[in-house]
């Protein structure tokens, strides 16, 4: 039987999963972050320009 070493994760028990690279779930959670960072810098340049605005 010939294995696949880098292409192929253990882990995964469904044959369509053992084709898919190890750091999809890596790339999932970095999109999430990404719209945690733009949600928290269209925070801070509203309140800087509201404070700018105000005094």
């Amino acid at each position: 039987m010939r294995r696949r070493l880098v292409l192929t994760n253990e882990a995964a028990r469904h044959p369509f999963r053992r084709t898919l690279p190890p750091l999809a779930k890596a790339r999932q959670r970095r999109d999430d972050d990404q719209d945690i960072r733009l949600f928290v810098l269209s925070f801070t340049a509203f309140f800087i320009c509201f404070y700018t605005f105000l005094f």
